[in-house]
């Protein structure tokens, strides 16, 4: 079966919350949760990619965001025209917990991150940075700054494929109710959907 170990952690009070009990998690991408009168199913990368970009847009607004030190910085290879792109934005990137400097022809130096997003692979991050950078056009950066955030937290995120605990499922949930705008994803599309046990038996033709 697909389906994660029971969530032992979500007792009856927990259904009471409004995103329930984790019960299950299928295809190691989505949790199941079971609440007072029905069902709620979590993608959990869309969450908690949600949950990581307002908790750095949070941090930005309240004096900063959260940065961890490389122990070793690290240089990493791209395109020069997307090296010197960051190389360009360097002072706003800083702002938002990424700190880098141009590094030769086609290399920026990376000293610096985002505490939320620290262990994930440096160029993938630098590459949607730049993808955002981009995205934004003839709009002055200071606007665009956003767009970048929204990106960069996809890389802090729980991944699709990722086998949950039950207490990491339950967490989820809860961080989720405590969060605003967690119901949509950064992209617009919802986080999870809710099926009322009278949906259900409307389903199975007992209603």
């Amino acid at each position: 079966s697909d389906a994660g170990p029971p969530a032992e952690a979500g007792g009856p009070a927990s259904e009471q919350h409004p995103l329930g009990a984790a019960r299950a998690q299928l295809h190691e991408t989505y949790i199941v949760a079971q609440t007072r009168d029905g069902i709620v199913i979590v993608d959990q990368h869309a969450a908690h990619e949600r949950l990581v970009y307002e908790r750095l847009k949070r941090e930005r607004a309240g004096g900063g965001i959260a940065r961890q030190i490389l122990l070793i910085p690290e240089v990493v290879e791209l395109d020069p025209v997307e090296a010197d792109r960051l190389a360009d934005a360097a002072d706003a990137l800083q702002d938002l917990g990424l700190v880098l400097e141009a590094f030769g022809h086609g290399a920026v130096l990376v000293r610096e991150v985002p505490a939320a997003l620290a262990g994930g692979s440096l160029r993938a991050l630098l590459t949607d940075v730049v993808d955002a950078l981009i995205e934004g056009g003839a709009d002055p950066l200071a606007r665009r700054l956003d767009a970048v955030l929204s990106r960069m937290s996809c890389h802090g995120s729980i991944r699709a494929g990722r086998r949950l605990r039950p207490e990491e499922m339950n967490a989820l949930l809860r961080e989720m109710e405590a969060t605003p705008f967690s119901g949509q994803c950064n992209h617009g599309r919802p986080t999870y959907v809710e099926l009322k046990l009278s949906d259900v038996e409307r389903l199975f033709g007992r209603r």
